[in-house]
């Protein structure tokens, strides 16, 4: 389970020790790697993030963010539509250029951190499921496409396998997805758009099997999963081959022929952990997912945060100026 997103700016803390400038300058010399899957990372919800990417691609050398991620607040309904002007910075930037992809994490419910009884969730994801939200996912289809950004990635009712969210799947696995095929129903009958929408859970079984979860390959277009490192003393062969861990994703999405992502994923429980960093850099590029997005926050990150020079170390050398 990832934690709450948070709602405060983040500090920008560049990251510069001498072991991470002398590998990067010895690497430097050597042929240019080629490029990365297409990456991004999460810096900022708001206009900041946008900015701070192109801070991050110098600090790695030009290598490019060709991904933009971004969340919208889960307070109240009006947010789920998308605030007048909170997209704005997010549409320009995947304006800018063709091969850009911006992705969008969509709450299915208001009051998506207030930790409602699985009594209310029930309630509310068969009211969904009836019809009685429509009209908010239609505004914000409307909305995104009157940006000129109707490719957007939208990552519906992420971590719906855990407990932190009011979307979570487990009150009534059956009322989530019938809820969740209405909301893409809807959006897709808004012309012009082409969105593709991303089923991810968080890695491992948490609180529901997240397969109980799956909606159909009618209403999926990529199974993504967050995958963060932990529990503590968990090593990454045993993330890979946890039950519901990223080798059954991997699996998953290759019988029902769908590409992956990994739209969160960072350090987290087992502090600075060097090895995870340079093992999840290494599966992400064996398995050439759609997109993944780095969660660049402390505890999770290596560039805004200070506390984990080893993995910053490790993420800006396997990085680093890797561009055609």
């Amino acid at each position: 389970m990832a934690p709450q997103r948070p709602r405060a700016r983040f500090r920008r803390l560049t990251v510069l020790t001498a072991v991470v400038t002398a590998s990067v300058t010895l690497g430097a010399a050597a042929a240019p790697a080629p490029a990365p899957p297409p990456f991004g990372a999460f810096l900022d919800s708001g206009p900041a993030g946008v900015t701070r990417m192109a801070e991050l691609s110098d600090w790695l050398g030009g290598t490019e963010l060709k991904v933009a991620h971004t969340y919208l607040p889960g307070g109240r309904w009006a947010d789920i539509e998308g605030p007048p002007g909170f997209l704005d910075a997010w549409a320009q930037w995947r304006r800018r250029k063709a091969d850009r992809t911006l992705v969008l994490n969509v709450p299915m419910q208001e009051r998506n951190e207030e930790h409602l009884s699985d009594d209310q969730v029930r309630s509310l994801l068969r009211q969904g499921a009836d019809g009685q939200f429509d009209r908010h996912f239609r505004t914000l289809a409307e909305r995104l496409v009157e940006l000129r950004v109707p490719d957007t990635v939208i990552v519906l009712g992420w971590e719906m396998n855990g407990i932190t969210y009011t979307h979570r799947c487990g009150p009534d696995p059956a009322a989530w997805k019938a809820y969740w095929k209405r909301i893409v129903r809807t959006m897709r009958a808004v012309p012009g758009q082409r969105f593709r929408f991303d089923f991810t859970p968080s890695r491992g079984r948490d609180a529901v099997p997240w397969t109980e979860c799956y909606p159909g390959d009618d209403k999926v277009d990529i199974i993504g999963m967050d995958s963060y490192d932990q529990p503590a003393g968990m090593s990454f062969d045993e993330q890979v081959k946890e039950p519901y861990g990223l080798q059954r994703q991997v699996d998953f999405a290759k019988s029902h022929g769908k590409p992956v992502s990994y739209p969160e994923w960072g350090l987290f429980r087992n502090g600075d952990n060097a090895e995870y960093m340079r093992r999840m850099l290494a599966w992400i590029d064996d398995h050439r997912p759609l997109y993944n997005t780095l969660t660049d926050y402390c505890p999770h990150g290596v560039w805004q945060c200070s506390d984990n020079p080893k993995s910053s170390e490790a993420y800006r050398s396997a990085l680093y100026g890797r561009y055609p």
